[in-house]
């Protein structure tokens, strides 16, 4: 009898100390895994808060998703009105007209690179100011006038030791990248990039790789020659795809309107292949202006050169001069490419 009641009790016993030891077992992973969850949501709100970028002037810190932005760089104006970012101002002066910023009356205006309202953006008391290209020369004017702001300047030209054509690939797809993060908007920017890569490879497929290049600005009325390497937005494209100039110039530049090369001169260059950027077209609404096309077709000097005879030229989006985003380049390329293709 006192057998089988010991018995009983050291079972009862066993059992007990089982319950405690699985009471406690399943306390223990329960209270480490709330304290991982909070530390990971913790860890992703700080992330989900900030992020950190590289611009052509360092590391930045800046908000993500911000609520209050300032785009100043023509670059980014097409990105981000697909993307459905809103703008509290913009330089409408130099943007496109049918930029749905430009209609948006909530979006106030800077104005323009040269005379800008700068003063604006104290009172805007932005979160991010965009600056880049016409607007870089302010970047250290901007700051100082919006000082809890995040300035980034996304300039193409990161690398002074690049070549022309590395350099405005890099620049684009950064400045793509460095938006995508800061608007949570990776897939697309990843996606973007990934067009234009493709783009480049086919534009490079088509040129035969002996055709003779000449591009040129057309701005009022007038013909510029816009050099290899320079030239304003055709200039990187010759280091990229490897095309064969139909001409070169000592000391060429930049400039808006293209270098002041006679027509003559391209002429007798006799170029298999006339690539233009109409200027105009993107800045001018005045009556008069001579659309590119029209300036091409009826210069005199132009008409017995292979491009002219055989139909070889290509034209910029007509809204390329205030409008140099990665989708516009796209769209270029990818005419370039359907023109080269059919020769």
């Amino acid at each position: 009898m006192k057998k089988s009641i010991s018995s009983k009790l050291m079972l009862i016993m066993v059992a007990a100390l089982t319950l405690v030891l699985a009471a406690c077992s399943s306390n223990e992973p329960a209270t480490s895994g709330t304290a991982n969850t909070e530390a990971a949501t913790s860890d992703a709100a700080t992330t989900a808060t900030t992020v950190e970028i590289t611009d052509a002037h360092g590391k930045v810190t800046v908000p993500v998703n911000p609520t209050k932005v300032v785009a100043l760089d023509n670059r980014t104006f097409e990105t981000l009105s697909n993307w459905g970012v809103k703008l509290a101002a913009a330089p409408k002066d130099v943007m496109p007209a049918d930029s749905p910023y430009v209609a948006d009356e909530s979006v106030q205006n800077i104005g323009n690179h040269r005379e800008p309202n700068l003063e604006l953006l104290a009172s805007i008391q932005p979160d991010l100011v965009i600056v880049g290209q016409r607007f870089a020369g302010f970047y250290e004017d901007i700051k100082k006038l919006v000082p809890n702001a995040a300035v980034i300047d996304l300039n193409i030209e990161l690398e002074e030791t690049a070549a022309p054509g590395e350099n405005f690939v890099n620049g684009l797809k950064d400045a793509t990248t460095n938006l995508g993060k800061i608007f949570e908007k990776q897939e697309e920017a990843t996606q973007l990039i990934a067009d234009f890569d493709k783009a480049i490879e086919e534009a490079k497929a088509a040129y035969n790789g002996e055709d003779k290049i000449m591009s040129v600005v057309v701005s009022g009325g007038n013909i510029g020659f816009s050099a290899p390497l320079t030239g304003r937005v055709w200039g990187p494209l010759y280091d990229i795809f490897g095309w064969v100039p139909a001409l070169e110039v000592d000391k060429s530049s930049s400039d808006h309107q293209g270098d002041d090369i006679s027509v003559e001169a391209i002429a007798q260059s006799n170029p298999d292949w006339i690539f233009v950027l109409d200027r105009d077209a993107a800045v001018s609404a005045e009556e008069g202006s001579v659309p590119a096309q029209d300036v091409i077709d009826n210069s005199p000097a132009l008409q017995n050169t292979t491009a002219i005879t055989k139909k070889q030229i290509v034209y910029a989006p007509n809204d390329t001069y205030t409008n140099e985003s990665i989708e516009t380049f796209l769209e270029l390329i990818n005419n370039l490419t359907k023109a080269l293709a059919k020769q």
